[in-house]
């Protein structure tokens, strides 16, 4: 019998742990957030329905991650529990895989594993089998020691017909679970266990993040490219470099909003990917672009360059100007450009200088943006 396969990402959380200020599935790991690398594992043809959860803080960075794989997304809630509600209520397929989204080490085995466990036995729950002595201890001193060979560490994916799973999560009411297997167990069977893989790590602290700890290869071809632009001063009152606004008595000429720093990082990452130019993809006979902003042309990009398999690893930007001082906003262009390319701020460089009187930026006739770009291809897995 065909099955409509589902799956559930929990990408709801905060990750606090992991001591990085913001939700841990944001942070890069290897060139991209370390979201991305799990969403990519679950683009396969066995699966027909992928639902990512997400705080509504990190609604549009999470969404933007999504859109290149065309996934659904719905707002989590208070707790992992509130959370996988919420998707459930939007599946529509006749297996439900939850998986949570700081595994992105997950293996295609697994996943197949899982679904044909379902199939077999109605659930299938990674889990791996612990060798350690397992002991257990009240107040700082030793109680007993547990049956070994009776241990497991739960993993996901967690895999179950969707009609019981939600019938479980029904069941509990308020009750709050830290997996899925224990709803499941708790008011439909004992789940059936799958063999997991000691690869498949949940990332949980900063160490994490390290290619040290992990064991990923995600990468198979390096790249560079280079943009440059340029744009004229005329009338007005400011300027925008890297989505900050600029006071100065000047404006830039320009059919969008002339974020020149924008526009000349937009082609450095278009040509390493090996697309077109912005003109391409933005022409300026095109009203819907007049006075556009150029973080939201910036975000197209992004999506594109992912389409095409690559995410940027750093970035250089020299901006030659004239007028008006820039250093105190170079630290805020870095953030927006890091944001942007979720990479980390240490991984965008920015320098500025004059044109000390010479030529057309020398004579402060408009200014003048290089951009060089260093991109991954991750491999089709």
């Amino acid at each position: 019998m065909d099955c409509k396969v589902s799956v559930i990402i929990c990408a709801a959380g905060k990750g606090e742990r992991a001591g990085f200020n913001k939700n841990k599935l944001l942070a890069p790991l290897f060139g991209a957030p370390a979201l991305w690398h799990t969403l990519k594992k679950f683009d396969m043809p066995e699966i027909d329905e992928v639902i990512v959860t997400s705080s509504a803080q990190d609604l549009k960075e999470i969404s933007a991650l999504c859109a290149p794989f065309g996934y659904k997304i719905v707002t989590g809630g208070k707790n992992r529990t509130d959370s996988v509600k919420s998707a459930l209520a939007a599946v529509t397929g006749d297996i439900t895989l939850i998986h949570d989204g700081a595994r992105p080490f997950v293996t295609t085995e697994l996943i197949l594993s899982c679904i044909n466990s379902v199939k077999k036995f109605g659930s299938g729950v990674c889990a791996v089998k612990i060798t350690d002595t397992v002991v257990y201890a009240e107040y700082g001193e030793l109680r007993g020691t547990l049956e070994r060979d009776k241990m497991y560490r739960a993993q996901t994916p967690q895999a179950f017909y969707t009609e019981d799973i939600k019938k479980a999560y029904e069941l509990a009411g308020d009750s709050v679970y830290t997996d899925d297997s224990s709803v499941y167990g708790a008011f439909i069977a004992p789940p059936r266990l799958v063999d997991g893989d000691e690869s498949n790590i949940k990332l949980t602290f900063k160490k994490d993040f390290s290619q040290e700890y992990a064991t990923i290869n995600v990468c198979s071809d390096t790249r560079a490219g280079l943009g440059c632009d340029v744009h004229c001063f005329g009338n007005g009152s400011g300027i925008t470099l890297g989505g900050v606004k600029i006071p100065c008595g000047k404006s830039l000429i320009a059919h969008s909003d002339g974020d020149v720093v924008y526009h000349a990082l937009m082609d450095a990452l278009l040509s390493a990917a090996g697309l077109r130019d912005i003109g391409c993809y933005f022409p300026d006979s095109d009203p819907q672009y007049k006075n556009a902003d150029s973080g939201k042309l910036l975000n197209t990009v992004v999506k594109l360059i992912y389409e095409a398999g690559y995410t940027a690893v750093n970035v250089s930007v020299a901006i030659q100007a004239e007028t008006p001082r820039l250093s105190p906003y170079i630290d805020k262009m870095k953030d927006n450009i890091s944001r942007a390319l979720y990479i980390s701020p240490d991984s965008v460089g920015i320098t500025c200088g004059t044109g000390e009187g010479l030529g057309f930026v020398g004579e402060g006739l408009g200014i003048y943006v290089n951009c060089a770009v260093t991109v991954k291809k991750f491999p089709n897995n």
